[in-house]
């Protein structure tokens, strides 16, 4: 019997590695989009993070021809009100922005804040399509943190996961931005990764099984 497969539904290599890192442990084999030699554009305009996790999923599924997952997060930060929106966190400061001008830019936003008015949460969302058609998905609110100060308090340079925020995201607890804690610091915290990953891990057994149980109840 062959293993079932399902496409990371991104080109994006950090990602890939979160969306197979939720998939360990199922019986799914996962693929990304270079080694089926695939590639998608699909619509990011919806209006929550899960309309545009189920986008994604859809339009990668019909493209490849397979079951497809993916995901879609943002920064939530309160204090800053209509000024921000966490759907364009990665876009927020122009398409010409790199992540070192997106970090200033949300810096300088803050400014006017201490303390507990820097807080910031991260919501995620996961869809899981096939055929063109969304099977499942979620959106989740994970750990809350603070924004760093300054740009000499972030913690790696790089982005750390690949997403420009984890650096200002910074939890007293450990004393560290996100993308400096283990595995286990952020499962204590509640972490929005950890979160999909459990509910994945409850659906993908009970999803497979309807795939392969024959029609009609037929034997």
């Amino acid at each position: 019997m062959s293993v079932p497969q399902i496409l990371l539904a991104t080109g994006n290599a950090d990602k890939q590695r979160m969306l197979a890192w939720l998939l360990e442990g199922t019986s799914l084999r996962a693929l990304s989009p270079a080694e089926l030699g695939v590639s998608a554009g699909p619509d990011e305009s919806g209006d929550t993070h899960e309309a545009i996790a189920r986008a994604k999923a859809e339009e990668w599924s019909r493209v490849a021809g397979m079951p497809a997952i993916a995901s879609d997060g943002g920064l939530v930060v309160p204090v800053l009100g209509a000024n921000w929106e966490s759907r364009h966190t990665h876009r927020f400061a122009g398409p010409a922005a790199d992540d070192a001008e997106r970090q200033r830019r949300l810096l300088r936003l803050m400014e006017p804040y201490s303390g507990d008015r820097r807080s910031a949460a991260f919501v995620e969302a996961l869809a899981i399509a096939d055929a063109g058609r969304t099977v499942a998905s979620w959106e989740v609110s994970g750990a809350t943190g603070l924004i760093v100060d300054s740009m000499a308090q972030r913690g790696n340079d790089t982005g750390g996961d690949g997403f420009w925020v984890f650096p200002l995201w910074h939890f007293p607890q450990y004393g560290r931005t996100y993308d400096r804690l283990t595995q286990s610091e952020r499962a204590a915290l509640g972490d929005h990764w950890q979160i999909l990953r459990d509910r994945v891990r409850e659906f993908i057994p009970r999803w497979t099984a309807r795939l392969s149980a024959p029609p009609n109840g037929l034997q």
